[in-house]
């Protein structure tokens, strides 16, 4: 196996997984439960910025992210906040300090419209923060011979955070796609990224959807 010295390498497909974190109508659909009984007014403060970020911005490039991976060949994996149990007794402390509680099979437990996952797509229902401390998602990737990590979704600074970081310790090598993951607001987004640069390679959409596309036209005309 090549040694790696750095983590600003390239993606091989066929050794590739996109997991977006946490799109789901829960938290990114201003009808989600975690925003019932909200006023108009509140609803505005608290989420304002982050639901016209979603929409204008990380969402589309969610779209167009998960379209040239497919085109790819790189597994998408989806990862949604998802009690085991409808009272929800299974959840970690902090989901049940915090009060995140999903129940199985309901419609805060769905991707939003824009990126419900394909039939042959898999989804890991979570209750932790990092979907690799309450789910088998390393086992698969494993299983599936995956190397490279592509990471994408909500929120930034917390769910995806910690998705990188445990990604980073277990031995993948992790890229972010900065303009496909949103969070409260462009403080939190911004210091979020900073801070977890150590543990993963940070592109926009555009440069990851590039590569991708480079890929498959020096695969299909080798020298």
């Amino acid at each position: 196996m090549t040694t790696i010295t750095s983590r600003d390498v390239p993606v091989k497909p066929s050794e590739a997984a996109l997991l977006f974190v946490d799109v789901q109508n829960y938290g990114c659909d201003p009808r989600g439960s975690e925003y019932a009984g909200l006023d108009p007014a509140e609803r505005e403060a608290k989420l304002g910025y982050f639901l016209r970020t979603l929409r204008e911005t990380a969402l589309p490039n969610m779209v167009r992210l998960r379209a040239a991976a497919r085109e790819a060949g790189v597994e998408v994996i989806y990862t949604v906040i998802e009690s085991l149990t409808r009272d929800g007794r299974d959840r970690g402390l902090d989901y049940k300090v915090t009060g995140f509680h999903v129940p199985p099979g309901s419609w805060d437990a769905k991707m939003v419209d824009d990126l419900l996952p394909g039939p042959d797509e898999m989804v890991f229902p979570k209750t932790s923060s990092s979907v690799f401390i309450s789910t088998n998602l390393d086992y698969i990737l494993r299983n599936l011979g995956t190397r490279y990590l592509i990471v994408a979704g909500c929120l930034t600074d917390q769910c995806v955070d910690s998705a990188v970081r445990d990604a980073c310790d277990i031995g993948y090598l992790v890229t972010t796609v900065t303009d496909a993951c949103a969070t409260h607001s462009e403080e939190r987004h911004v210091s979020s990224l900073r801070n977890s640069r150590g543990y993963s390679r940070q592109v926009t959409t555009e440069q990851i959807v590039a590569e991708l596309a480079e890929y498959r036209v020096n695969a299909d005309n080798p020298v």
